[in-house]
Order: C-alpha cells, then sequence, then structure tokens
C-alpha cells in the first residue's frame, strides 16, 4: 500500500525538477490517493507515472516504483500515438518483472 505522505514527498522532489504526476498504480484502492487529482489504477504494483515536457522530440514519460527500494524507468513517448497506451503498458510490464526478479533475489 502506498503512504500518501512518501507518495506527497515523491511528487514534491518530482516537481520540483518540472515533472508532472499523470496517474498512480496502485495494489490496494483507497480514497487518500484522489487527494492528488490523477487517475488511481489498480495494479499488482504501487507506482506512479510522471512525464516532462519535451525539449525536442517525444515526451519524457517516467513510472516510479513506490515500494521499499524505489527506483524508476524511463521511456521517450509519442503521445498521439495510436500506441500510447499499449506503450505504457509494456513499460508497466517491465517494471513489475524487475520488482519481481529484485524480490526473488
Amino acid at each position: 500500500m502506498i503512504a500518501s505522505e512518501t507518495l506527497r514527498e515523491t511528487v514534491a522532489i518530482y516537481v520540483r525538477h518540472g515533472w508532472l504526476l499523470r496517474r498512480i498504480l496502485a495494489t490496494e484502492s483507497g480514497e487518500k490517493l484522489n487527494e492528488f487529482g490523477v487517475p488511481v489504477v489498480q495494479s499488482s504494483l504501487d507506482a506512479a507515472w510522471f512525464s516532462r515536457p519535451p525539449g525536442d522530440g517525444a515526451v519524457a514519460w517516467e513510472i516510479r516504483y513506490l515500494g521499499d527500494s524505489p527506483f524508476a524507468l524511463v521511456e521517450f513517448l509519442d503521445e498521439s500515438d495510436p500506441d500510447f497506451e499499449q506503450n505504457l503498458d509494456h513499460v508497466e510490464q517491465r517494471l513489475a518483472e524487475s520488482v519481481a526478479k529484485r524480490k526473488a533475489a
């Protein structure tokens, strides 16, 4: 379960560096996550999607794992691409696989 205070701190760090919180993935539903004003999606892992305006080209999208050992994956995506959501799903799957490998080690 995502601790609201931890997520607030993480969001604050990302915002300071020009990132925008876009959606939250949560293993458990909770109204407390609605305070962030972004979609909350039921998931097998706790994570947050951020994006950053492009300098040139595609938008940087970063998914930050919010578990015990936080880490992130970054992709540069074209939001107008018809496969955009599928691309996000693919990155989420890669993150879930990475988390599973870390837990098994």
